[in-house]
């Protein structure tokens, strides 16, 4: 793969190919996080993307958009779920740093393979393993900050439960994420050289069958020098009208940032599914 936008391209060509991708429940596809792969806004989920199922492919192209008091990050995404089984993504993240004028780009490719249970039927979770490998275009404030590669890989291990009328006749959902990462602020700081074991979690409950809401949180790492790096948070709101689209807005607290405090602000995620 040459370029990014190659692994989009090949990606988008996939899509057509997609056979009758509507037999899951609505809203079992995620929505598409700020890494491109099908989750939440700040994590990953266990889900596949999509809906389809056995026999089926599906995807979504997704768009995003994080606006905090000295940062603004957008996100572009496409990704294809192979039968409920298998997920390939693409995410290219584009970071505004006010204060200094400048642009962050980041390439993340994902892949992600349902290993065993099931989101909704049976005791056991849908448990999926993935990884996520990010190349970070532009290190000059990265390199300046301590951080001693351009790239990194992070492997993760998800768990997650859609419960049908489980707290008074509603939906919930909850997933649980590890992940072992070298990533500064998810990449875009830049990568060390040594791995930490951080915890990721989401929970949501659906209003009814379009309307969910929830909360997530993300442990991070905490590995420059120079700089703090906090853990991020959100609180959300779903809305899936069908299963061809679907818009998230939250409240996002990530803490300090490249030495700049008290990051909040709102996150919005935009997808079309197939």
């Amino acid at each position: 793969m040459c370029s990014w936008r190659a692994g989009i391209a090949i990606l988008v060509l996939l899509l057509p190919l997609a056979v009758q991708a509507d037999s899951r429940l609505l809203a079992t596809g995620g929505a598409s996080s700020i890494e491109g792969q099908a989750g939440g806004g700040i994590a990953p989920w266990a889900v596949i993307s999509g809906y389809g199922d056995v026999g089926e492919w599906g995807g979504a192209l997704g768009v995003g958009r994080v606006s905090v008091n000295d940062f603004q990050l957008d996100v572009q995404s496409v990704s294809v779920g192979l039968e409920n089984t298998l997920e390939f993504s693409v995410g290219r993240q584009d970071l505004e740093v006010a204060p200094l004028g400048l642009n962050i780009r980041q390439d993340v490719f994902g892949v992600k393979a349902r290993l065993a249970g099931d989101l909704i039927y049976g005791a056991m979770p849908q448990l999926t393993a993935g990884l996520q490998y990010k190349r970070n275009r532009d290190m000059a404030v990265p390199s300046a900050l301590g951080a001693a590669r351009d790239s990194g890989t992070d492997l993760y291990l998800a768990a997650g439960k859609l419960w049908l009328n489980g707290v008074l006749g509603r939906n919930v959902f909850a997933n649980g994420t590890l992940r072992w990462t070298a990533a500064h602020q998810t990449g875009l700081l830049g990568f060390d050289e040594q791995r930490e074991l951080v915890a990721e979690g989401s929970v949501g409950v659906f209003l009814n069958r379009h309307w969910v809401i929830g909360a997530e949180y993300r442990q991070k790492p905490d590995q420059l020098q120079s700089v703090t790096e906090d853990d991020w948070a959100d609180v959300f709101v779903g809305w899936f009208p069908n299963k061809r689209f679907a818009a998230v807005f939250a409240w996002t607290e990530l803490g300090d940032i490249a030495g700049l405090a008290s990051q909040s602000g709102w996150y919005l995620s935009l997808q079309l599914s197939q």
